[in-house]
């Protein structure tokens, strides 16, 4: 089921429902598409309509984020729970592992990815990784054939947004995968190069703070999280939808 929220339609799915859904497109005869906008990438959304489009475009968009999911209460269009990607990333190495699906890992600088796919491997010891290219590449063309020569049934797409969604849209009748996610930073996350928060912040949804203490030069980045939860409180006054899909 989606839930709009200003502009983007999420699924409305807990983690379990949302890795049952990846399950599903796995079984598809397409290049299925993920994405996972947190609130600073919504805000953006907000300000653009091919964005939203791109987007909305997707197979299964996920909330990523705390902000999104408070953007949703104060519209009274309340997500069932925030299906943070590198988690959900996480949920599908173990379903590569039980299914002997194979997976391609694109993005990050060089020898993060390789550095990633080992400590995958110490969690999931029968993962099949079976392709590794880092992120800075101009030639796109290139990219796709090396990652059709590897023939992985998922695709990691680290690059960023909103270029990793736009590499997907563009690729996605020549990519032959199953399924293929923008995740963002996850690939520093799973090698350990960038710490998450601990549990208890991750908890208490302050996930964003740690990441501020830890690299301050985010602050103008994150200054688009109240300004979304501001474009949720005006729409909420406003009383009417002007975000139709």
């Amino acid at each position: 089921m989606k839930t709009g929220v200003l502009g983007l339609q999420f699924d409305n799915v807990t983690m379990d429902e949302a890795l049952s859904r990846a399950r599903e497109l796995l079984r598809g005869d397409h290049a299925a598409m993920v994405v996972t906008p947190n609130a600073e990438i919504a805000y953006e959304a907000l300000k653009s309509e091919e964005l939203r489009a791109l987007l909305n475009s997707a197979d299964l968009m996920l909330p990523d984020g705390s902000g999104v999911v408070l953007a949703a209460k104060i519209l009274k269009t309340p997500l069932r729970q925030k299906v943070a990607g590198v988690d959900f990333a996480d949920g599908l190495l173990g379903v590569l592992e039980e299914t002997g699906g194979k997976l391609y890992l694109l993005g990050s600088k060089p020898g993060i990815g390789e550095l990633a796919a080992e400590k995958m491997r110490e969690k999931h010891p029968r993962l099949n990784v079976c392709g590794i290219a880092d992120g800075y590449f101009k030639d796109e063309a290139a990219v796709v054939e090396k990652i059709n020569a590897a023939a992985p049934d998922v695709l990691f797409v680290c690059l960023g947004a909103p270029k990793q969604e736009r590499f997907m849209q563009a690729h996605r009748e020549a990519l032959n995968v199953r399924l293929m996610a923008g995740l963002g930073g996850s690939l520093d996350s799973f090698a350990g190069t960038v710490k998450r928060a601990p549990r208890w912040m991750i908890r208490m949804n302050l996930e964003w703070l740690y990441r501020l203490i830890k690299q301050p030069s985010r602050f103008g980045r994150m200054l688009r999280l109240p300004k979304y939860i501001w474009a949720a409180v005006c729409e909420r006054i406003r009383g009417k939808k002007k975000w139709e899909n």
